[in-house]
């Protein structure tokens, strides 16, 4: 099947990017095409971290505010260690300094979880989703954030079964942790 975009211009720059275009594209009876005008957020893309501390048996969380989420009467989101990935840095570059700037803790080894899009109907934002087993002394900083980008982060430690418990109640709201805990409770039940 083809497609095509065409007079893609930004219509929006400021955190974020809005791109709009004009997409022409088969359809799946083949004898027809589609013409419309389409938007998409640009935000660049993202990498996330599910983080197990082996030594106390927990997975490590953050909670920080978010804007969006808290239009939606969620203002501090629990979820793992994630960020932007800046220009010129490779993703597990990225997973490693959002790791040291979030909750102080050095990562050596990651394992790729999977690559996916969050929102593709809207967001061409890709998320690197990772995970990483660590001790208590590979924390070498305090983490809470990057200063400059005004972010105030809390580590929070959950125990493994607790966190399955939560994650079986429906207690975590965003696909990085969801995706990232169910990933890590089917490997651990196929493992078995």
């Amino acid at each position: 099947m083809d497609y095509r975009i065409e007079d893609e211009k930004i219509v929006y720059k400021g955190f974020l990017k809005v791109l709009e275009a004009q997409v022409t594209h088969d359809t799946f009876n083949q004898d027809h095409q589609k013409q419309a005008t389409r938007e998409c957020l640009e935000r660049g893309d993202s990498v996330a971290i599910l983080i197990y501390e082996r030594d106390t048996d927990s997975f490590l969380f953050t909670r920080q505010f978010r804007y969006p989420s808290a239009r939606r009467d969620a203002p501090w989101m629990l979820e793992l260690v994630a960020g932007s990935i800046d220009t010129g840095e490779t993703d597990i570059a990225s997973a490693k300094r959002e790791t040291r700037e979030e909750i102080g803790y050095e990562v050596e080894h990651l394992e790729r979880i999977h690559t996916y899009f969050p929102s593709p109907g809207g967001c061409s934002e890709q998320i690197h989703l990772f995970y990483t087993e660590v001790n208590q002394s590979q924390q070498t900083e305090s983490g809470g954030g990057k200063p400059s980008e005004k972010e105030n982060i809390q580590t929070v430690r959950i125990k493994k079964s607790e966190a399955k418990k939560m994650l079986l109640e429906g207690a975590f709201n965003n696909s990085i942790t969801i995706i990232g805990l169910q990933w890590y409770f089917l490997r651990d039940a196929f493992n078995k």
